[in-house]
């Protein structure tokens, strides 16, 4: 393999001026995460009142120390419902991510329960599901740690019905072999009571959880009758009456140990064939430059070569087909000493880089090599050329070949995601098993500009084929509303709030996290499980 050398100039004014714009937008989302972190921190002194601990606390302690923890979506549901995108931000009230607990590569959803007593929200919802569902793909054991409100009723219209998703994916990972442990360490109430009672493993804290379909205050509004919270759905109820729980734990510190200790003894790894480990070198060039490599703006261009040069073993990658559609570069490299194959793009994606691609990805199957899409594209080439070249046709070839291929598939925004582009370079539709993206991602139909002019010239030819000549100032008002909304909703924040992506990264990370993503998602392909029919029924 070839060695990429760097055209960089580290010290030119370009280059100060892509690192202090990366930066910039680095601060702003490490700001609102640190946001919700405060928002759940507030709660501390009614966790320690209860001598209970704060979720991000159970977390930490789940977790093996000095252990990396793979955080998802931190600022899902952003700007949406009740969160406002400025002092009440939630990151959809519940905390999921992957990391190391006794050793397994696990998948951890904890309620945070200091924002709004763990209530679901909409995107909250659909977080928990995305949790779930890399768990599913990937093999993972998936640890719950509970204490949450149920839904939230005033928003009930938009978590009830999809909700249900939330429990079915519990009794398929566990029919799949795939273990489910939940530690209640509070209340657990109407659809939440699901959460435990559908996990293959169930830890209760005395005097602590409480778990029910319908809590004392609905219970007493539906049938009239009167329980307290223990007598109806606490832990003693449960561990020694209904046997939902399997063991009592005497406060959050000690249910955290007894997940550990369930996890130690599950053996999981034990069966895993083990792939042979490569040594490898670092990148040549320190990923710091990568703030200056890339400009934010995606009208600017640059060599995605750059990029690949400072998150690859040695800066080492094999080009294919370098002088054939050249504005998509592929070629092989490794991370980590991990095999890939990496797609990114030089500009639109035209007829000769779309075979190229195509033919690229059916290569790597062949070969059982991992994909990483580098997106970074205006879109697929138009105009009178393009189409006699057969644009339509090549380019389905390779949303035909991204959609259908075999092997774990890894996705990185970093720059623009537009059009089909973003659907040929493998977007969230076409199911990569990861996708996240750098702060400064678009990504939209296409640019705003584009947009209003096309608007404006069909408002032109629309007024001209009714005989009247076109509203230049409406049309020019139009134009600037379209502009405007485009570059409202084309941000990483916007997307990143909607689930469109795993989660915003520092471009910094980039090289960790793909080697984290790439061992879970490979880890899961060699893993044998012992899937049954229906799950591990509640005896």
């Amino acid at each position: 393999m070839s060695i990429i050398q760097s055209k960089t100039i580290a010290e030119s004014a370009q280059f100060r001026a892509n690192r202090q714009g990366h930066i910039d937008l680095i601060e702003e989302f490490r700001c609102l995460e640190e946001k919700v972190r405060q928002r759940s921190e507030k709660a501390r002194p009614r966790f320690e009142a209860r001598n209970q601990i704060p979720p991000r606390d159970r977390v930490d302690l789940l977790l093996d120390r000095d252990s990396p923890f793979l955080e998802l979506s931190t600022l899902c549901g952003f700007g949406m419902h009740d969160d406002d995108g400025q002092d009440e931000v939630y990151g959809g009230g519940i905390i999921v991510g992957i990391g190391m607990v006794s050793g397994v590569r696990s998948m951890v959803l904890a309620s945070d329960s200091g924002i709004k007593g763990g209530a679901m929200h909409p995107m909250g919802v659909e977080k928990l599901i995305r949790g779930q569902e890399i768990a599913l793909e990937n093999k993972l054991p998936l640890i719950q740690l509970v204490e949450s409100a149920g839904a939230n009723l005033a928003r009930q219209s938009e978590i009830f019905v999809r909700g249900g998703k939330m429990f079915a994916n519990l009794a398929k990972l566990s029919a799949a072999g795939i273990p489910v442990v939940a530690v209640v360490n509070g209340s657990s109430t109407a659809g939440g009571a699901y959460q435990p009672g559908l996990s293959d493993y169930v830890v209760m804290v005395r005097g602590r959880s409480h778990v029910f379909l319908a809590g004392p205050p609905l219970l007493k509004a539906a049938t009239g009758e009167i329980a307290d919270a223990e007598d109806l759905g606490g832990a003693q109820m449960h561990c020694e009456v209904s046997g939902l729980g399997e063991y009592m734990a005497e406060d959050d510190v000690d249910g955290i140990r007894i997940a550990r200790e369930i996890m130690a003894s599950l053996a999981w790894n034990d069966s895993l064939p083990m792939g042979l480990e490569h040594s490898f070198k670092p990148p040549r060039y320190d990923a710091e430059e990568l703030l200056g490599v890339v400009p934010v703006d995606y009208r600017t261009p640059y060599d995605v070569r750059e990029v690949i040069a400072r998150i690859v073993d040695d800066s080492r990658f094999l080009e294919f087909k370098p002088g054939y559609g050249p504005m998509t570069v592929t070629g092989h490299a490794a991370i980590e000493g991990q095999q890939v194959s990496i797609i990114g793009n030089n500009g639109p994606i035209d007829a000769n880089g779309s075979v190229k691609a195509a033919q690229f990805i059916q290569l790597s199957c062949q070969t059982n090599r991992p994909l990483i899409f580098l997106q970074n594209t205006t879109g697929y080439l138009v105009g009178i050329e393009a189409e006699r070249a057969g644009i339509v046709k090549h380019g389905a070839k390779m949303i035909q070949a991204v959609t259908n291929a075999n092997v774990p598939k890894l996705t990185l925004q970093i720059g623009a995601s537009f059009g089909a582009g973003h659907y040929g370079m493998c977007g969230r539709s076409f199911e990569p098993q990861f996708l996240f993206s750098w702060p400064n991602n678009r990504i939209s139909v296409m640019g705003g500009e584009q947009a209003a002019k096309v608007m404006t010239i069909v408002g032109e030819d629309g007024a001209r084929a009714q005989g009247r000549e076109p509203d230049h100032n409406k049309l020019s008002a139009q134009a600037k509303r379209i502009a405007d909304s485009y570059a409202r909703e084309s941000t990483a924040l916007f997307a990143t709030a909607r689930l469109w992506d795993d989660g915003l990264i520092d471009p910094r990370d980039t090289r960790r996290v793909l080697a984290f993503c790439l061992r879970t998602a490979i880890e899961g392909r060699r893993r044998t499980t012992y899937p049954n029919s229906f799950g591990v029924a509640r005896m």
